[in-house]
């Protein structure tokens, strides 16, 4: 057991035990480390654990204090999927249009959304340096910056990626508009017509999408939603269809939010390397980690050039700049001159803005506040889902990320629940939304990054009524 664990459990001792009382304040992380003669970064992971555990929180400009009320009682997690292993064309993009129109409307509660609470981004700090780069502009940029994009912003992304260890060549980097371009360009890049793409079961919608668009046919592979994609089950997939590429969410899936054993990444990335299939990955919410330390992406055991990296700001930093990259491997080349084909360049203004931002620091203390405020987002869904949803509930609580991943008794249906939320201005993610052939049926997925929203708690209690009344009117 590491230092940090051993003093995060001492602490957690004292709150079980009653001598600290929900609402009190621990020492600052300056007495704490004076008084236990360990480094301040010792505490601060200690407490860190102790916050992704729900025993405290911190408090802005004030400290850490035992967090108050009652711990919600663990729910069982969903049972670990089991698609049939079949090929299949995908048409869920009307689907996805029909369902989810609603999610961005400001009148409704955004529980279906994809995205976080703009309100815990730096936009007005990402705001001046915008008028002050785009002020003190040097127009050539316009030219030099269009194919490689901003070459501030490319040497900071090596930067975070050598202090994770991994030694990533800023000539294989490609800045992109969003994650999703960065996405698409690497599945047009290994693919053609017709191919067929492993996905998570269930999957992120828009990945469906993007084979739809470009012909592709896809075959699911079992998932867990403590453990990500079922290695096993993989290889048995890989050995029964001719595959051009894999489409995973190693870190904090969506919708599961699953995270993947390091040895399980590092045996995917052995599995695919040996076949010769390329790794699309999918790493966007990377940042929003709730453990003491963020989990390596499957890019960092990748020495073919296999693994094509995808990475954004949107959901940590700056949603609507859609400044996204791809660390491309072997393929960047190709992704580089799709993107020049595609949209030419993305955004300079904001890669210049974003590059400022990062070269100004405070990005690593923005996003411990960011992570402190979805743990505390977190613990509240937690407890709603327990108090207010049919008792036979399955829950998926992830260890990074802001979605939860319900899976409902059978009786419910997920579709009719969404239509029943939404004339009550609340959006919701149904399961059907997360497969190719629209399984899920008794499933959501359920967004927490708005608990900031004094509609928020109400909106969570409402859905769960919703489905006990499906639950009890099946029962009649």
């Amino acid at each position: 057991m590491k230092l940090y664990e051993r003093c995060a459990n001492d602490i957690a001792e004292l709150i079980r035990s009653g001598v600290l009382r929900p609402g009190d304040k621990l020492p600052s992380v300056r007495d704490a480390s004076l008084a236990r003669s360990m480094s301040r970064s010792t505490i601060f992971e200690a407490y860190y654990l102790l916050e992704t555990d729900g025993l405290i929180e911190a408090r802005p400009r004030s400290g850490y204090y035992v967090r108050s009320g009652r711990m919600a009682t663990a729910l069982p997690e969903p049972c670990d999927s089991t698609p049939d292993g079949l090929e299949r064309e995908v048409a869920v993009g009307q689907l996805v249009l029909d369902l989810l129109g609603c999610a961005g409307r400001r009148e409704f509660v955004p529980l279906g959304s994809a995205f976080l609470s703009p309100t815990l981004c730096p936009l007005k700090r990402l705001a001046r340096h915008l008028w002050t780069e785009m002020r003190d502009f040097d127009s050539w940029h316009l030219i030099e910056d269009l194919a490689a994009g901003n070459e501030s912003l490319r040497r900071q992304l090596v930067l975070r990626y050598a202090i994770d260890g991994m030694a990533v060549d800023p000539a294989e980097l490609v800045l992109t508009s969003g994650a999703m371009e960065g996405l698409n360009l690497c599945l047009h890049a290994v693919t053609q017509p017709g191919d067929v793409v492993v996905v998570e079961s269930p999957t992120f919608y828009a990945a469906l999408q993007a084979l739809e668009r470009l012909h592709l046919r896809a075959v699911e592979v079992a998932t867990a939603p403590g453990r990500g994609i079922d290695i096993d089950a993989l290889a048995t997939t890989l050995r029964q269809h001719r595959v051009a590429a894999c489409w995973l969410m190693p870190n904090f899936q969506n919708p599961l939010g699953s995270l993947m054993p390091q040895e399980n990444k590092e045996a995917l990335v052995a599995m695919l390397a040996e076949r010769e299939i390329a790794l699309i990955e999918d790493d966007a919410y990377a940042e929003l980690y709730f453990g003491a330390r963020k989990p390596l992406p499957a890019k960092a055991f990748d020495t073919n050039g296999l693994v094509m990296h995808c990475g954004s700001f949107s959901k940590c930093l700056a949603p609507g700049y859609r400044v996204g990259w791809v660390a491309g491997g072997r393929f960047a080349k190709r992704i580089e001159e799709l993107r020049l084909m595609h949209t030419l360049s993305p955004a300079i203004p904001s890669e210049a803005a974003i590059a400022a931002y990062l070269n100004h620091g405070g990005f690593d203390r923005h996003l411990r506040r960011m992570r402190s405020a979805l743990i505390g987002y977190q613990a509240t869904a937690v407890q709603a889902v327990q108090d207010h949803f049919p008792a036979s509930t399955r829950m998926a609580v992830p260890q990074g990320g802001y979605f939860l991943w319900l899976e409902l008794p059978d009786t419910v249906d997920a579709l009719a629940l969404h239509f029943e939320a939404r004339k009550r201005h609340i959006s919701l993610a149904p399961g059907p939304l997360f497969s190719a052939d629209r399984r899920f049926t008794h499933c959501l997925r359920l967004n927490y990054g708005h608990g900031c929203d004094p509609r928020f708690l109400p909106a969570l209690q409402t859905v769960g009524e919703l489905a006990t009344q499906q639950c009890a009117t099946a029962t009649h």
